[in-house]
Protein backbone atom coordinates (compact mmCIF):
# COMPACT_ATOMS: atom_id res chain seq x y z
CA UNK A 1 0.00 0.00 0.00
CA UNK A 2 1.20 3.25 -0.73
CA UNK A 3 1.32 5.71 2.07
CA UNK A 4 1.22 9.72 2.03
CA UNK A 5 2.02 11.85 4.58
CA UNK A 6 3.12 15.10 6.28
CA UNK A 7 3.75 17.25 9.75
CA UNK A 8 0.53 19.74 10.83
CA UNK A 9 1.94 23.03 9.13
CA UNK A 10 2.76 21.23 6.07
CA UNK A 11 6.63 22.00 5.63
CA UNK A 12 7.31 18.02 5.46
CA UNK A 13 5.69 15.92 3.48
CA UNK A 14 6.67 12.16 2.93
CA UNK A 15 5.32 9.16 0.76
CA UNK A 16 6.40 5.26 1.21
CA UNK A 17 5.25 1.87 0.40
CA UNK A 18 3.89 -0.68 3.31
CA UNK A 19 3.09 -4.42 2.93
CA UNK A 20 1.81 -3.41 6.84
CA UNK A 21 -0.29 -0.62 6.94
CA UNK A 22 -3.05 -1.65 9.55
CA UNK A 23 -2.46 0.70 12.61
CA UNK A 24 -2.89 -1.88 15.26
CA UNK A 25 -0.31 -1.70 17.93
CA UNK A 26 -0.36 1.20 20.82
CA UNK A 27 2.19 1.78 22.78
CA UNK A 28 2.09 3.34 25.89
CA UNK A 29 5.71 3.91 27.22
CA UNK A 30 6.69 7.24 28.03
CA UNK A 31 8.76 7.63 25.11
CA UNK A 32 6.23 7.09 22.45
CA UNK A 33 3.54 8.83 24.94
CA UNK A 34 5.74 12.28 25.05
CA UNK A 35 7.12 12.56 21.65
CA UNK A 36 4.00 10.89 19.76
CA UNK A 37 1.51 12.18 21.50
CA UNK A 38 -2.13 11.66 21.13
CA UNK A 39 -4.27 9.82 23.88
CA UNK A 40 -1.24 8.40 26.14
CA UNK A 41 -0.32 6.21 23.29
CA UNK A 42 1.04 6.64 19.74
CA UNK A 43 1.08 4.09 16.52
CA UNK A 44 3.61 3.27 14.26
CA UNK A 45 3.47 1.49 11.03
CA UNK A 46 6.09 -0.20 8.68
CA UNK A 47 6.80 0.64 5.33
CA UNK A 48 9.96 -0.04 3.32
CA UNK A 49 12.64 2.01 3.86
CA UNK A 50 14.10 2.54 0.11
CA UNK A 51 10.37 3.71 -0.39
CA UNK A 52 10.34 6.64 1.55
CA UNK A 53 10.71 10.30 -0.21
CA UNK A 54 10.72 12.94 1.73
CA UNK A 55 9.81 16.41 0.65
CA UNK A 56 10.93 19.59 2.85
CA UNK A 57 13.93 17.38 4.68
CA UNK A 58 15.39 20.37 5.22
CA UNK A 59 12.96 20.93 8.28
CA UNK A 60 12.81 17.42 9.69
CA UNK A 61 15.09 16.90 12.86
CA UNK A 62 15.92 13.91 14.33
CA UNK A 63 15.77 13.13 18.52
CA UNK A 64 17.79 10.25 19.50
CA UNK A 65 16.45 9.03 23.27
CA UNK A 66 19.22 8.82 25.85
CA UNK A 67 19.41 5.42 27.81
CA UNK A 68 19.78 4.56 31.53
CA UNK A 69 23.48 3.93 30.36
CA UNK A 70 24.16 7.55 28.97
CA UNK A 71 24.50 6.39 25.75
CA UNK A 72 21.91 7.67 23.01
CA UNK A 73 19.30 5.04 21.44
CA UNK A 74 20.19 3.75 17.42
CA UNK A 75 16.38 4.50 17.11
CA UNK A 76 16.08 7.91 14.98
CA UNK A 77 13.23 9.50 15.35
CA UNK A 78 12.31 12.32 12.65
CA UNK A 79 9.67 15.03 13.80
CA UNK A 80 9.13 18.56 12.09
CA UNK A 81 11.42 21.42 13.53
CA UNK A 82 8.99 24.04 12.48
CA UNK A 83 5.79 22.26 14.30
CA UNK A 84 7.10 19.66 16.28
CA UNK A 85 4.89 17.13 14.30
CA UNK A 86 5.96 13.23 15.18
CA UNK A 87 6.73 11.91 11.60
CA UNK A 88 8.77 8.63 11.60
CA UNK A 89 11.27 6.40 12.98
CA UNK A 90 14.09 4.78 11.65
CA UNK A 91 17.28 2.68 12.84
CA UNK A 92 20.59 1.79 11.37
CA UNK A 93 20.47 -2.32 12.90
CA UNK A 94 17.51 -2.18 10.43
CA UNK A 95 17.77 -0.37 7.30
CA UNK A 96 15.42 -1.58 5.18
CA UNK A 97 12.41 -0.53 7.61
CA UNK A 98 11.27 2.77 8.83
CA UNK A 99 8.23 3.33 10.99
CA UNK A 100 6.01 6.17 10.34
CA UNK A 101 3.58 7.45 12.50
CA UNK A 102 0.03 6.56 11.45
CA UNK A 103 -0.67 10.23 13.07
CA UNK A 104 1.81 11.57 10.22
CA UNK A 105 0.02 9.44 7.56
CA UNK A 106 -2.89 11.36 5.53
CA UNK A 107 -4.07 7.96 3.38
CA UNK A 108 -6.71 6.48 4.57
CA UNK A 109 -5.31 3.24 6.92
CA UNK A 110 -7.09 -0.03 6.70
CA UNK A 111 -8.84 -0.68 10.27
CA UNK A 112 -7.06 -3.59 12.09
CA UNK A 113 -9.10 -7.06 13.21
CA UNK A 114 -7.57 -6.13 17.24
CA UNK A 115 -5.70 -3.68 19.01
CA UNK A 116 -2.70 -4.55 20.57
CA UNK A 117 -2.05 -2.26 23.66
CA UNK A 118 2.12 -2.57 24.47
CA UNK A 119 4.15 -1.18 27.54
CA UNK A 120 1.36 -1.21 29.59
CA UNK A 121 3.35 -1.13 32.57
CA UNK A 122 4.48 2.05 31.52
CA UNK A 123 0.87 3.73 30.96
CA UNK A 124 0.06 6.72 33.02
CA UNK A 125 -3.19 6.47 35.36
CA UNK A 126 -5.38 9.19 33.00
CA UNK A 127 -4.62 6.59 29.62
CA UNK A 128 -8.20 4.59 29.32
CA UNK A 129 -6.63 1.61 27.72
CA UNK A 130 -9.62 0.09 25.89
CA UNK A 131 -10.48 -3.57 27.45
CA UNK A 132 -12.82 -4.74 24.88
CA UNK A 133 -13.28 -8.28 22.66
CA UNK A 134 -10.49 -7.10 20.21
CA UNK A 135 -8.50 -5.35 22.30
CA UNK A 136 -5.16 -7.65 23.48
CA UNK A 137 -2.63 -6.24 26.19
CA UNK A 138 0.66 -6.95 27.08
CA UNK A 139 2.81 -5.16 29.98
CA UNK A 140 6.18 -5.05 28.03
CA UNK A 141 6.57 -5.98 24.34
CA UNK A 142 4.18 -8.50 22.27
CA UNK A 143 5.94 -12.22 21.19
CA UNK A 144 4.80 -11.01 17.23
CA UNK A 145 6.85 -8.21 15.19
CA UNK A 146 4.83 -5.90 13.18
CA UNK A 147 5.26 -8.36 9.84
CA UNK A 148 4.71 -11.09 11.76
CA UNK A 149 0.86 -10.05 13.23
CA UNK A 150 -0.21 -8.64 9.43
CA UNK A 151 1.47 -12.32 8.53
CA UNK A 152 -0.88 -14.26 11.52
CA UNK A 153 -3.72 -12.13 10.17
CA UNK A 154 -3.60 -12.42 6.62
CA UNK A 155 -3.02 -8.87 6.05
CA UNK A 156 0.48 -8.83 4.95
CA UNK A 157 0.77 -7.04 1.60
CA UNK A 158 4.09 -8.44 0.51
Amino acid sequence: MHLEGSCHCGAVTFSLDSETPYPYMRCYCSICRKTGGGGGFAVNVMGNADTLSVEGGGNVAVYRVKKEDGHLSDAHRHFCKLCGSALYVSDPRWPDLVHPFASAIDSGLPTPPEYVHIMLDSAVPWAEVPDGSKDVHFAEFPPDSIEDWHKRHGLHGG
